[in-house]
């Protein structure tokens, strides 16, 4: 029988207060009767719902705290509900036959869709695995419909001629001339794009097209501040273009993670960024701002370095937004090491210590070290590229010299090598550059390709087939090692190598010789290095010519202008000693006509 009780509240429900009150109620014979039960009953429940009114009067903002957590758990609760799909999903894909899909495609798809997972192991085999070919294949449909979109953007709407020449961007010599006039200028922003895209760089590091659109228009306004006629953005391209040929067609990209080829790309762009049309040597010597801050030492490559990295710091230009701190860290530390390499004080210093290394029986080379000497190669090539191209480049970087010249003249410096625009050697000092900087540097970043991806040859996939070596004698009976694609080569790098022809005799060694050849990569700029310096050659005897004859004329004139001397002197001693003898006449007559008058006199 329920028992009412003050407040409308039954006997079970006075249990539950007692309960909850500490209160159990106590057996017959108990020191607590009944009515005391009841008094503290009657109080609890006074007590409670006066806790109630002064709740009740605060509803409101209970009720807005209240469906903000549920607004808040829902969405935990539907993101946890993602993950553990993503998850089922990552389980299905794990378990896939190897036979079920192309190893291209699966090693594509792992690199694409794991990043999280491949970053923090990085370990080389540790492959992610696909369980469900239709899994692959709608990853594969989501990837085409994204870069549909990516691709119609206001960044991608390139010109016809642009994409025209842009067909051309495996070859070894690029022409970034023409390009820049189909682009109107702005070639930072089409081919950083293309090679970012062409590696998935845009997708694997989730780069948005605005920013990377605003990163490359700073990037490119950088360059053209100080209107230089050679380190200017048509530089950086090529550059970048040139790096794009050694990861490509040599097959380094197949050394190297995801991210050491951004960042190989990113650096190869930024690695004159704000370059002031100046040496290093000219800072230092007229004591710059920027020489002062960085203490005289790699002053531009520190500079550019910073700078780069300043323009990425602001989230309008930020590219390297999703990337963890990790990998970050790692890009940033690869980025500066390649930059600063580019330091020209460094270049004998790198070059002894690659060939030191490459001597060692099975030696480790270092992947920063690697990579800075790549850059510092593909930074110093022009001469190794079609005479075209390279003639063009010779004459922007001679006009720079010259202008810095002009400038350390009125400033009462001393000229610079190659700035003196009236005493500058311009074949001669070509034909030193190639014969003791960029031939040796070749010679060892060939070496060094070669060493380094003769190991992995047979994984590198979609790259030019194996080449052959053969002996080129060159001019004066010089020989060195060249190379030619075989039939199964990319034709792209036949069309690369044969554009750069060379007079010199080649003799193939043959296929089926019982001494197999070892690996070794395409080296297009072998011909080219020949060729121009030949060209360099018959254009120094032709100057040297051209200064006999003009010396021949200047001493003919002066040889002249002092025989019209020498003859103006004896014209002028005769006029002045017939002066001299009228004047003695005079006076004799004179004389005689005076002796002649006391003789008549006389007479």
């Amino acid at each position: 029988m329920l028992t009412a009780i003050p407040g409308g509240t039954s006997e079970v429900d006075s249990e539950v207060v007692l309960g909850s009150a500490g209160v159990t109620e106590e057996p017959s014979g108990s020191r607590f009767s009944r009515l005391t039960v009841i008094t503290i009953v009657v109080v609890v429940a006074t007590r409670a719902m006066s806790r109630l009114r002064r709740e009740s009067s605060r509803q409101s903002v209970i009720t807005v705290e209240l469906i903000q957590f549920i607004i808040q758990y829902r969405a935990k609760e539907t993101q946890e509900k993602k993950k553990r799909r993503l998850a089922d999903e990552d389980d299905e894909l794990s378990e896939v036959q190897p036979d079920a899909v192309p190893p291209e495609v699966r090693e594509w798809l792992a690199s694409t869709f794991t990043r999280q997972m491949a970053t923090s192991r990085r370990k080389s085999d540790e492959k992610p695995k696909f369980r469900s070919v239709a899994h692959a294949i709608r990853a594969g449909i989501f990837v085409d419909r994204m870069y549909r979109r990516v691709s119609s953007s206001a960044l991608t709407a390139f010109p016809p001629d642009v994409v025209r020449l842009l067909k051309n961007l495996d070859d070894w010599t690029f022409d970034v001339f023409a390009l820049t006039e189909a682009a109107s200028g702005q070639v930072v922003k089409y081919v950083a794009y293309e090679l970012f895209n062409r590696y998935g760089s845009i997708h694997k590091f989730k780069i948005a097209p605005g920013t990377l659109e605003a990163f490359l228009y700073r990037v490119e306004e950088g360059y053209c501040r100080y209107r230089n006629p050679y380190h200017n953005n048509l530089h950086a391209v090529d550059v970048m273009q040139t790096i794009h040929y050694c990861l490509c067609n040599t097959g380094l990209m197949n050394w190297l993670t995801d991210l050491e080829i951004f960042a190989s790309l990113l650096a190869a762009l930024l690695h004159d960024y704000e370059h002031t049309g100046t040496t290093n040597n000219f800072h230092v010597m007229s004591g710059s701002e920027t020489a002062l801050l960085y203490n005289d030492r790699a002053v531009l490559e520190n500079h550019h370095a910073s700078a780069s990295f300043r323009l990425l710091r602001e989230d309008e230009y930020n590219i390297l937004s999703h990337l963890s701190r990790e990998e970050f860290r790692e890009l940033r530390g690869l980025i500066i090491e390649m930059v600063l390499g580019t330091d020209m004080t460094n270049h004998f210093q790198q070059m002894k210590a690659m060939r030191q290394l490459l001597t060692i029986q099975e030696a480790s080379i270092d992947k920063q070290k690697a990579l800075s000497l790549v850059l510092h190669c593909c930074d110093i090539s022009h001469p190794a590229k079609q005479w075209g191209v390279h003639h063009r480049w010779t004459m922007l970087l001679l006009e720079e010299f010259f202008r810095q010249g002009d400038l350390e003249k009125e400033l009462g410096l001393p000229f610079s090598p190659l700035c003196d625009r009236n005493n500058t050697l311009v074949a001669e000092s070509q034909i030193c550059f190639i014969d003791f900087i960029v031939e040796p540097s070749m010679g060892v970043l060939s070496d060094m390709l070669e060493y380094i991806l003769a190991p992995i040859a047979p994984m590198s996939k979609g790259k030019p087939g194996t080449v052959i070596e053969h002996e080129v004698v060159g001019p004066a009976g010089a020989s060195f090692i060249s190379s030619s694609a075989s039939k199964s080569s990319d034709r792209r790098e036949d069309k690369s190598t044969a554009e750069c022809s060379t007079t010199a005799s080649m003799a193939r060694k043959s296929l089926t010789s019982s001494t197999a050849s070892k690996f070794s990569i395409p080296k297009p700029w072998l011909a080219c290095l020949a060729e121009n310096k030949k060209i360099w050659k018959e254009q120094s005897v032709k100057d040297a010519e051209a200064r006999a004859l003009a010396t021949a004329a200047e001493e003919a004139a002066a040889a002249a202008a002092a025989a019209e001397e020498e003859e103006s002197k004896p014209a002028a001693a005769e006029t002045e000693t017939a002066a001299d003898g009228n004047g003695g006449n005079g006076d004799g007559g004179q004389g005689e006509e005076a002796a002649a008058e006391p003789a008549d006199g006389a007479t």
